[in-house]
């Protein structure tokens, strides 16, 4: 099977215990749309969890990218790596877990993810005349940062189904939930991932203490608290 969670941000507990929800095995896939780091406690914890798993898929959000900005600016001034990586640690509240093979990792992360039903960006993608531009041709900037895919009135048409998070969601509903956009047509209760034109996932979990995912087949959403 495969799940889909988004904007975790270092909050490792909650990880751990959706990962025991859905008895996640090596056949199952996960894939995690960005910002796995920041605001929560333990975002090299979280992030060691992650890239140690060879069925996790990880792409770069706001957050990463920040981070990657501030790599490479002190990559460019600095030449004792000693001192980078001492640095790099005081970025993060667990930093001292911080080790080369981790920023290693973070810097090859990529900003966007497809599969046959669907494709995962961490903000949004571009949308012209109604359909999405394909993620290849968006900007890494417009794939981490966008605002505007968020909104309820930007309904993409045709194309797949396109999972984001960035934005928490109780900034349109007033709840930390998963929100699925059904396509124009989908009369019924979402059966499928396919039925959806798109998926908003980021919870502001940090805070809430509420993480969730979709298991894309058979297509139901899940969630975990940290009460």
């Amino acid at each position: 099977m495969d799940y889909i969670l988004s904007d975790p941000h270092g909050c490792y507990p909650l990880v751990c215990r959706l990962l025991d929800a859905v008895k996640i095995s090596p056949q199952d896939r996960l894939f995690v749309l960005g910002d796995l780091i920041d605001k929560g406690p333990e975002s090299v914890r979280l992030m060691q969890l992650l890239f140690s798993m060879p069925n996790a898929v990880c792409i770069a959000g706001n957050h990463e990218y920040d981070f990657l900005k501030y790599y490479r600016g002190l990559m460019r001034t600095e030449q004792d790596y000693d001192f980078v990586l001492e640095k790099l640690r005081g970025y993060f509240s667990d930093g001292r877990l911080l080790d080369w093979d981790t920023v290693d990792r973070l810097d090859l992360l990529p900003f966007y993810v497809e599969q046959p039903q669907w494709v995962g960006v961490h903000a949004g993608l571009p949308v012209r005349a109604g359909v999405c531009l394909p993620p290849a041709e968006a900007t890494c900037e417009q794939l981490v940062y966008d605002r505007r895919f968020k909104d309820a009135d930007v309904l993409p048409v045709g194309g797949k189904c396109v999972a984001f998070g960035h934005t928490p969601v109780r900034y349109l509903t007033g709840r930390d939930e998963i929100v699925c956009y059904p396509r124009a047509g989908v009369r019924q209760l979402v059966r499928s991932i396919s039925d959806c034109c798109k998926i908003h996932l980021d919870m502001m979990t940090d805070r809430s203490g509420v993480l969730g995912c979709v298991c894309v087949e058979p297509f139901r959403l899940i969630y975990v608290t940290d009460d």
